[in-house]
């Protein structure tokens, strides 16, 4: 566990996240090796082939927080002496202040008593508050960045991705799923199609199927006693047949 007032959020947006992540990741590995770059006066990340610089996947970044070994504390960017006080992380100190998440109100959250605090530790914790972060702005992906001496600082990213369709996730689901604990999968299927700004129709009283679909195809989710996703139907279009998977429960 990282920041335990955090993870619920991360949580909820846990599908939407990994969907827009595994966008992210594929259009970072079309450039084969590469580097990335932050100008923080520009205020972009900049991944570049190594191979040939001129390819670029140029995005503008928006600070979170810091997350540091030193102080052993996560810093917010509203708090940081190079942070945007209006920026993206004002909306986040603003939830806290609504919803009475002391975690978002305080400018240092210093890391939970008995965290290791060592690497492994602050790449998880980048993790949660880029899913955290992505679930309260509804912006999309985050980028999670090692500045030096074990600090990561986590990014909001305005990304020349595609946005995320219907059909675009179908085809990527079974991948996303067999590596995703999703500790309320029905709640994030919801947050998945809130996020995505799909319709959704449950399919009976009893919150058994969700459908969701966009001028792409539909999806189909069925679901377990235990909220857990037991199948998923999918059909794309006029000219391509349903498809289906069955992830593990």
């Amino acid at each position: 566990m990282t920041f335990a007032a955090l993870q619920p959020l991360a949580d909820r947006a846990a599908l939407y996240t990994a969907l827009r992540q595994d966008q992210l990741a594929a259009a970072t590995e079309a450039l084969g090796d590469h580097r990335w770059d932050a100008d923080m006066t520009a205020g972009t990340i900049t991944f570049s082939a190594n191979d040939d610089p001129s390819r670029q996947l140029v995005t503008h970044a928006h600070l979170v927080a810091t997350i540091a070994p030193g102080p052993r504390s996560l810093l917010w960017a509203w708090a940081h002496p190079h942070g945007d006080r209006q920026g993206v992380a004002a909306p986040l100190r603003a939830f806290g202040e609504a919803n009475g998440v002391s975690e978002l109100t305080s400018g240092e959250l210093p890391f939970p008593e008995g965290a290791s605090g060592d690497s492994d530790w602050i790449a998880a914790a980048a993790h949660t508050v880029g899913g955290a972060a992505v679930e309260i702005t509804g912006r999309s992906p985050y980028y999670s960045a090692p500045i030096g001496g074990g600090t990561r600082a986590v990014f909001l990213l305005d990304a020349p991705l595609p946005s995320l369709t219907v059909a675009a996730a179908a085809i990527v689901l079974p991948r996303v799923l067999s590596g995703l604990a999703l500790p309320d999968a029905r709640t994030s299927v919801w947050d998945l199609a809130r996020l995505a700004e799909w319709p959704l129709t449950w399919t009976d009283d009893a919150f058994t199927g969700a459908v969701v679909s966009d001028s792409s195809g539909s999806m189909t989710f069925r679901f377990d006693e235990h909220a857990r996703i037991t199948g998923v139907e999918s059909t794309m279009g006029a000219a391509q047949a349903p498809s289906g998977l069955r992830p593990e429960a």
